[in-house]
């Protein structure tokens, strides 16, 4: 894991969190949890190179093909930790009540020890691990512009969150960059 607290400036992210809001298909999505439907607490897209459909929590998901923004983020990123994607997952989180429960990106689509880039703009969050076997946790707050690598075992061995908050949230984007092999 690593994590560049600014690897967009804040000029820059505010304008890329604008772009990004208007821009992308935002939607709504249920998904199967312990066998029953429910709505998850966030807005989703699901972007990337055709081919590159993405399965989890019992909904498969299409790409939409790449828009500027979007491959210009794409393009940055891979320059910066010398990785290729052929796809990504928007998350908005509306406020403070939107969330992301406990979970492991290890869908097989993802490959053996899957590597994400999370980009993310607006509102800091608190982002949680907690390690499978010991019970260990880690915190991060993703901030504005912020970049976190995942890498190597890690979703193996670790599960990660982003709790609901306690105090007022605006906004916050969050994009995870990956690679789906078919």
């Amino acid at each position: 894991m690593y994590f560049v607290e600014d690897f967009v400036s804040r000029p820059e992210a505010d304008a890329l969190h604008i772009l990004l809001r208007r821009d992308l298909a935002w939607q709504e999505e249920d998904i199967t949890v312990f066998g029953r439907r429910v709505r998850v607490p966030r807005l989703v897209c699901w972007y990337g190179d055709a081919g590159a459909a993405y399965r989890y929590s019992g909904v498969s998901h299409e790409p939409l093909p790449w828009n500027e923004t979007l491959s210009m983020l794409k393009d940055r990123v891979e320059r910066f930790c010398g990785r290729r994607f052929n796809s990504v997952l928007g998350n908005l989180y509306r406020d403070g009540r939107d969330s992301m429960g406990w979970h492991a990106d290890k869908e097989k689509e993802l490959g053996s020890n899957p590597f994400i880039a999370s980009l993310s703009f607006g509102a800091e969050r608190l982002f949680r691990l907690r390690h499978n076997k010991t019970g260990e946790t880690l915190e991060i707050v993703l901030t504005h512009g912020s970049l976190l690598l995942m890498g190597g075992r890690l979703q193996h061995g670790w599960r990660h969150s982003v709790p609901k908050a306690r105090e007022p949230k605006t906004e916050r984007i969050n994009l995870t960059f990956r690679t789906i092999f078919s």
